[in-house]
Order: structure tokens, then C-alpha cells, then sequence
């Protein structure tokens, strides 16, 4: 059994996605984000960077179990678990070099981009320039490499794949203001609705959805969300 420790965010959609491809039973635990439910004694042994998502394989190696934060590790650690979306043996070094532009570039720039948009008290142009620009260049990166290639790795559908459906699937909110942010980006927009199209997005969409999440952007969700932005309470 996998534990999920879910908030409906792009990176543990990725996890919900690969959950849902693989077939694994699991059980969806929803942490309020919004709430602070994150910074819990109880979360921290789970993630001690206090993030969603993670995972308890309660089946882990040597069945014990094991615990596994960062989308990334996630997506890793299923795979091999499973034996499933890691391409071949062959694949492994591009399939790795994928997934970490991905995890250290892709993913953190379009967080910011999201932050300095929507939530930031301060709309900053330079800023705001800064972070579409980066998410564009990486968008060109990916497209470039898929103008020769079905999936990110070759042929076949991988986790990288995956991840960069994550946040491709917000990318109104990453680049909001025109009406199609991936119409200069056809081999990545392609890529997109390939992997939006399978039955397994559709569940993962669906995952999370019995539970009410707190929406309101209070102080007590700033405080939630942005921590460094106050001061360190010992």
C-alpha cells in the first residue's frame, strides 16, 4: 500500500498520474497546504522539507517501510518498483538527465512564475519578465528535443514524460494572457495532449476531488505558504 500525501498542486500530480498508470493500490492522505497542515511535527517525519508530495510504501524494500519526498524521488522510486516507464537500460542516462532539468529548472521557474503573477502583494515587471522568459527558454529546450522524438526519452512514454506533464497542465497559470501559452511550442503542446489524452490523466484529475481544500488567501495562508517571507519563530 502507498500513502499519498496530496494537495492538488502540479508536482503531486505528477505522483497522482504515475499512480494511476502503474496500477498501485494507494491511499490518498490530503495535507491543506493553505492551512499550514505541512509544517506538522506529524508531516515533518514524512517530508522533513515540509513539502507535498511524499509517499509511505508500507511494502518498501525489505518490507519495511519506506518513505520518499520530492516528485522527482517519487517517480524514480515507482518506476523501479514497478519496472515500468524507465525506458530501457540504455535510456537511463537521458531519462535522468530529463528528469533533473525538469526537477531543478522547468518546475522551479514556473513555480516562481505562478508566485510573482498571482500571489506576490507586488506585481514586479522585471521579475515577472525574468520568470515567463526562463519557463519560454525552457519550453524551447523541450521543443527542440521533441521536433525528432514521439516522448522525451525516444519513443516511449517515460517519467520524464510525466513530470513535464505536470506542469504543462498549468500553463495558463505559468504564462496567463494568451489565449494558447503552446502555440509557439508545437512539439511540446503535441507532447502535451498526447499525454492528456491517456484514461490514467483522467483519473489522476480526479484524485483528491472528495476533499475540500481551503481557497481563501488569507494571512493564515500566506503565512502557510511563504514562510521564509516572515520571521523564524524558535
Amino acid at each position: 500500500m502507498i500513502r499519498f500525501y496530496f494537495h492538488p498542486t502540479p508536482n503531486p500530480a505528477k505522483v497522482a498520474l504515475m499512480l494511476e498508470e502503474t496500477g498501485l493500490t494507494y491511499e490518498v492522505i490530503p495535507v491543506d497546504t493553505s492551512k499550514g497542515e505541512h509544517h506538522t511535527p506529524a508531516f515533518r517525519s514524512i517530508n522533513p522539507n515540509e513539502k507535498v508530495p511524499a509517499i509511505i510504501d508500507t511494502e518498501g524494500p525489505g518490507g519495511v517501510d519506506a518513505r520518499v519526498f520530492d516528485s522527482s524521488a517519487i517517480l524514480l522510486y515507482l518506476g523501479e518498483k514497478t519496472g515500468r516507464f524507465m525506458g530501457s537500460p540504455v535510456d537511463r542516462p537521458e531519462l535522468l538527465s530529463w528528469l533533473f532539468f525538469l526537477s531543478s529548472g522547468l518546475g522551479p521557474f514556473s513555480g516562481q512564475a505562478v508566485h510573482f503573477q498571482h500571489a506576490a502583494p507586488e506585481k514586479l515587471p522585471y521579475v515577472i519578465n525574468r520568470y515567463r522568459r526562463e519557463v519560454e527558454r525552457h519550453y524551447r529546450v523541450l521543443d527542440r528535443s521533441l521536433a525528432e522524438r514521439e516522448y522525451l526519452v525516444g519513443h516511449d512514454y517515460s517519467i520524464a514524460d510525466i513530470s513535464a506533464w505536470g506542469w504543462l497542465d498549468r500553463v495558463g497559470r505559468v504564462l496567463p494572457g494568451d489565449a494558447d501559452p503552446l502555440a509557439e511550442f508545437p512539439n511540446l503542446k503535441r507532447l502535451f495532449q498526447t499525454i492528456d489524452a491517456r484514461p490514467a490523466v483522467q483519473r489522476a484529475r480526479q484524485v483528491g476531488k472528495n476533499h475540500v481544500f481551503k481557497k481563501e488567501m488569507d494571512e493564515e495562508t500566506r503565512r502557510a505558504l511563504f514562510p521564509s517571507n516572515y520571521p523564524v519563530v524558535n
